[in-house]
């Protein structure tokens, strides 16, 4: 069996979608200021001008994994993905868009800086980073049993190195 049919009717990945649906309301009416109406590359997929970027689970991964299958990149760009060493996120259009927007692992969206804003600009709503925790350890507890032996999160820019050398292959979940 293909991977991406079995993916797409895994309950891993309902499981994920479900807890991602989660996230996303928790966070709706946020919104980082230094992105707002930009038509460039917002800060936080610029991993060297942050410091830091996502590092999702394994089950975030295959999530990934199926997007970028379903996605209009060939094969033959998927193989070129990324440079470990480049510092912008590998996934964005040349508008610098998320190709995998819907997709995109929980650390991307649960990423805000110090500009963060609540509704209307206001600054009197924060991210509820307690909240946004224990969303973050039940996608890990997700992972756990998605892949026992190797549930660990991983350095995006690495793990999309990596999936760009595999093969479109078969693998059953």
């Amino acid at each position: 069996m293909a991977r991406a049919p079995a993916w797409r009717r895994s309950h891993f990945r309902a499981e994920l979608q479900a807890l991602y649906a989660e996230t996303d309301a928790l966070l709706e009416g946020l919104a980082c200021a230094c992105t707002e109406g930009l038509s460039h590359t917002a800060p936080c997929c610029d991993f060297a001008a942050t410091g830091r970027e996502p590092y999702p689970t394994a089950v975030e991964f295959e999530e990934v994994r199926h997007a970028l299958l379903a996605s209009s990149l060939s094969s033959r760009a998927r193989r070129r993905l990324p440079l470990a060493d480049h510092a912008l996120c590998p996934l964005l259009s040349e508008a610098g868009r998320c190709l995998i927007y819907a997709s995109r692992p929980f650390g991307c969206r649960t990423f805000f800086c110090h500009q963060a804003l609540g509704p209307r600009g206001s600054r009197s709503q924060v991210p509820p980073r307690k909240a946004i925790s224990a969303l973050g350890r039940r996608i890990a507890d997700l992972s756990a049993r998605f892949a026992p032996q190797d549930p660990a999160s991983r350095p995006f820019r690495r793990a999309l190195a990596r999936l760009g050398r595999e093969k479109d292959s078969t693998r059953p979940r």
